[in-house]
């Protein structure tokens, strides 16, 4: 299929790093979950500690899920920008390698949503 340019784009890009006073865009997926139909995003400031992460933000945007008190964070497998990713508790975001519009996604194994169904 071939394709027709109308040439460069030259609009302007509103969701660049510098718009968001310091923070930066991250993506977050509870895999296997669709009862949250599709990633959140949040403005993150970097310097966020990862634990911060999982046990403040994560809990006020997924603990809606009857899954949500039955996870086992020890086995948690988590995937930044398609890749496996282990992450340091202690450490930030940043310092986690988590830049601007970074895709965060994790799997609960043995959770597969409301009575297995992926929702």
């Amino acid at each position: 299929m071939s394709v027709l340019s109308i040439g460069e784009y030259e609009g302007t890009v509103m969701d660049n790093v510098e718009r968001f006073h310091g923070n930066q865009l991250v993506y977050i997926n509870w895999e296997k979950h669709l009862f949250f139909c599709a990633p959140h995003a949040f403005p993150l400031p970097p310097d966020m500690p990862f634990a911060a992460f999982v046990g403040e933000l994560l809990p006020a945007t997924y603990s809606a899920h009857p899954d949500w008190e039955k996870i086992d964070w020890s086995s948690v497998e988590w995937l930044l920008d398609g890749e496996a990713f282990t992450p340091d508790m202690d450490a930030s975001l940043k310092d986690n390698g988590v830049g601007h519009k970074s895709c965060l996604r994790f799997t609960t194994p043995g959770l597969t949503g409301i009575g297995g169904s992926g929702s």
